[in-house]
């Protein structure tokens, strides 16, 4: 008999925890994912899918209260949170949280933005909402464990239905019975599938979390019923997806309930498929230290976790998308001094130039079981009998003031200086501002 009856207790008594148990770091490093996500929510507003969108929700009525990225007017809450949630996964260019592979902030501070705006709640009550409902999304995630991913589940989308519900929750003030149910609505409702990669669909599966969320907090605040343990009773969400554990105590992670998991999310850095950023941290970190240039590499060798072959290393890519996910090509634009940082640099062109294709040609990328999810051995042969290498890790822990630093400078290079730093300005000062102070970032 599967055994899943602790999980939902788990959620609420996290759900629950008031303002003054929140880890600090944890709550420092959640202001820093709002202001990633305004970023690159205001930066992919001129997508082809933010235009669909917004054409889409505009087609439906509804009461307005909710800001929407790259439009003036206002809409109802669901609405914002389907449309948001879509244009801000539109570049792929937000945060990641390896223990579970999902991107928490697309699928969360949609929803959240829009419940705050509509009950009139301070931007500090959007972070600490998030900060909750990432969290869940985080361990929910982990108990559905890789095999729920592998199967071809997007944890963002299932995974992170249920952290944007307890966040929305917590911005309504959802009593505990109001959340179970909820909780039990988004079990019903929470999907997404990884066939959709590569496509408008894959960022549809965030906002289609976010919308859900709303969704689900407005029927439960109604009184719309639903099964008392949707996500871990019989035949839940939990034992229907992840079927292969006798019991959920296993795989959720045994910490205090002030130990925030959320904590160890990694930012982009680079506007390239995340797996392949420790490489590139190591490549610089190599040609800074060491003599290595495009000019005198004889051969490149870059060694990985081997899960990471069938993600990112397309050997010749056709488009300017599939050299996001080349790590032969990304570690030739580095070597040639081209900024991996900025969205325009990945022109299809880029699959045409015959200097980037030599310089690929010289790499080699090898998988090691040795070398863990976020880590990296780049080995550089110079000529002369000299070998450089260099290692990075991803999940190794980034100060807090230099993660600011290079997100204020990925704002810059994405929105231009005056922008970046005007919603920087203001996040500074988030405990003073309303959530519709910061939300108006996205209708500018």
């Amino acid at each position: 008999m599967m055994r899943y009856e602790k999980l939902l207790p788990h959620i609420l008594d996290l759900a629950a925890l008031d303002d003054a148990a929140l880890d600090a770091t944890a709550l420092a490093t959640a202001k820093l994912s709002f202001y990633d996500w305004l970023v690159v929510s205001c930066a992919g507003s001129a997508e082809p899918l933010a235009v669909i969108m917004r054409d889409f929700i505009a087609s439906e009525a509804g009461t307005p209260t909710a800001s929407v990225t790259g439009s003036a007017q206002k809409f109802p809450a669901r609405a914002a949170a389907l449309a948001n949630g879509t244009i801000s996964h539109a570049l792929d260019y937000d945060d990641t949280h390896f223990a579970y592979v999902g991107h928490p902030s697309v699928a969360i501070f949609p929803a959240a933005l829009a419940a705050a705006e509509e009950v009139g709640a301070s931007a500090a009550d959007v972070c600490k909402a998030f900060l909750l409902g990432a969290e869940v999304s985080c361990r929910i995630g982990m108990v559905l464990g890789r095999r729920h991913y592998d199967a071809g589940f997007h944890q963002t989308a299932t995974a992170g239905c249920f952290g944007a519900t307890v966040a929305a929750a917590r911005l309504y003030q959802l009593d505990s019975a109001a959340l179970c149910g909820a909780l039990g609505l988004a079990s019903t409702r929470a999907s997404g599938l990884k066939s959709q990669f590569g496509t408008m669909g894959k960022p549809f599966n965030a906002g289609m979390a976010a919308a859900n969320a709303i969704e689900a907090c407005g029927l439960a605040r109604r009184g719309f019923t639903s099964a008392s343990d949707g996500l871990g009773g019989p035949q839940g969400f939990v034992p229907a997806h992840q079927p292969q554990h006798d019991d959920c105590e296993i795989l959720w992670p045994q910490t205090t309930p002030t130990k925030f998991i959320f904590a160890d999310v990694r930012h982009k850095l680079h506007a390239c498929c995340h797996g392949t950023h420790a490489m590139i941290e190591a490549l610089r970190m190599l040609m800074a230290k060491q003599d290595v240039t495009a000019e005198n590499l004889l051969s490149l060798t870059i060694k990985v976790n081997p899960r990471w072959l069938k993600v990112c290393d397309i050997k010749r890519p056709r488009t300017g998308l599939e050299v996001k996910f080349s790590y032969a090509f990304l570690a030739a634009m580095v070597l040639q001094q081209i900024d991996t940082a900025a969205t325009q640099s990945y022109d299809d062109a880029l699959c045409d130039d015959a200097a980037l294709a030599a310089t690929a040609g010289k790499v080699t990328v090898i998988g090691d079981e040795l070398i863990s999810d976020g880590g990296v051995v780049v080995s550089a042969d110079i000529g002369s009998g000299t070998i450089c290498t260099d290692a990075f890790d991803l999940m190794a822990p980034l100060d807090i003031a230099v993660l600011q630093s290079r997100l204020v400078a990925k704002a810059t290079a994405l929105l231009g200086a005056a922008k970046a730093g005007e919603i920087w300005h203001n996040m500074a000062a988030i405990e003073t501002i309303s959530a519709a102070d910061m939300a108006r970032y996205l209708r500018s």
